[in-house]
């Protein structure tokens, strides 16, 4: 019996640092990825919700807070709005256009 007792503490002793362990790491998350998720997601609702520029095949891509947008638009205009329309999003430090006009 005492033998069991001993071999039943042994497991409890090293169990309970190993335990202890995993419950305390956390998951990583990578803010700035995230942060730039949201924005890219404010800058094409925006493009998408403007009866002028929504149906513009535009792509954005966010880095650090940085906007690129891509893609054809018809004309020097819509590419302004387009432009316009991302600097107004929250978050947005800057504006890149590599908006091709295709008429």
């Amino acid at each position: 019996m005492r033998r069991g007792m001993s071999r039943l503490l042994l497991v409890s002793c090293l169990a309970v640092p190993i335990v202890a362990g995993c419950a305390r790491r956390q998951p990583v998350i990578n803010t700035a990825a995230l942060e730039d998720a949201v924005v890219t997601t404010r800058v094409k609702t925006a493009l998408i919700n403007d009866p002028t520029v929504g149906e513009a095949p535009i792509d954005v891509h966010t880095e650090k807070g940085a906007v690129t947008l891509t893609g054809r638009v018809a004309s020097k205009e819509l590419e302004a709005r387009a432009v316009a329309l991302a600097r107004g999003a929250r978050g947005v430090s800057s504006v890149k256009s590599s908006l091709q006009i295709q008429p």
